[in-house]
């Protein structure tokens, strides 16, 4: 059956594929824009796809076959787990994290090979052993979990799986509206979705340049020397070298480009140099110390006041 108007001169013809996938967009769409909350800590709108309370149970629920991929977890009474826990702590304590509704748990990984650090929703935050070891102080260890921290508060996972969900309903309305006898629906579906991949990639890039502001700021709350950001940077572009794909393709800015950025922000923030009360913490013995761990439990530090 056709719908519109046609005339002996070949006029336009409205075909029913069009009218279901302008449905499915339309309730794509109505749904995405009406999930709309509050951030509880920054207060920003956000278009998410999860309720604090869900974010907070898929992050425990999921945090044991996280632990499991990478090796389980460290003892968390060992010196390293101890020294993770309570480095965490100090940022959230020190931080607006301190505001927000999730319960932060620090992980060690047993993964010596994998250098990553990363955090679910809800508050679960990990970092393998192989990034720790190579660490240098309790500075460079704040960084990385305040950059974790940064993405349970802007709770970038909640918005991605939203924008996901986007993303795959309007890449599935393309498939529909240009399917045809020849099949070319299925190429032209494949095509939207690679342009929606590349779109999610440019979002990740900006969760990840807001995460590295958050944590330099809850670095420098918790007395931290956020200028060991650098380090920590230094560390990626040493591990990622002569083994990743163009940054255009890439969730995260290259270590270089977000050291760049990093800069910026130091000399903005502290235009006479980094004051002598932020300091580095205990230096950990050594780059490549054993995951037994000789590294130093941190130190007590009064609140910032």
């Amino acid at each position: 059956m056709s719908y519109g108007y046609s005339n002996d001169r070949g006029g336009f013809q409205l075909r029913p594929q069009w009218i279901i996938a302008g449905i499915i967009v339309v309730g794509t769409l109505i749904k995405f824009f009406g999930n709309t909350q509050e951030n509880p800590v920054t207060g920003e709108k956000q278009h998410v796809a999860l309720s604090v309370s869900d974010e907070i149970s898929l992050g425990l629920q999921s945090a044991p076959s996280m632990a499991r991929q990478m090796g389980g977890e460290f003892d968390p009474n060992s010196k390293s787990g101890v020294l993770v826990r309570e480095v965490g702590e100090l940022l959230v304590a020190q931080s607006i994290a301190r505001k927000s509704p999730y319960k932060f748990q620090f992980h060690l990984l047993r993964d010596p090979n994998m250098v990553n650090a990363f955090a679910l929703p809800g508050g679960q935050v990990f970092i393998t052993v192989g990034l720790l070891t190579r660490l240098q102080n309790e500075a460079q260890l704040a960084g990385v979990l305040g950059h974790e921290i940064g993405h349970v508060i802007h709770r970038h996972g909640a918005q991605h799986m939203a924008k996901g969900e986007l993303g795959q309903m309007l890449v599935t309305a393309v498939g529909i509206a240009s399917s045809d006898e020849r099949s070319s629906g299925r190429t032209n579906q494949a095509i939207a979705g690679m342009v929606n991949s590349m779109l999610q990639l440019k979002y990740g890039r900006g969760d990840e340049t807001q995460s590295d502001q958050f944590g330099l700021e809850a670095m420098a709350a918790a007395g931290f020397d956020p200028s060991q950001m650098l380090g920590v940077m230094k560390v990626l572009a040493e591990v990622s070298k002569g083994n990743r794909q163009p940054e255009w393709m890439s969730s995260h800015p290259f270590p270089e480009h977000r050291h760049e950025i990093i800069e910026t922000w130091l000399s903005e923030k502290y235009p006479n140099g980094i004051p002598e009360s932020l300091t580095v913490g205990r230096k950990f013995k050594s780059r490549e110390q054993d995951s037994s761990s000789n590294a130093p439990p941190p130190k007590k530090r009064s609140p910032a006041r």
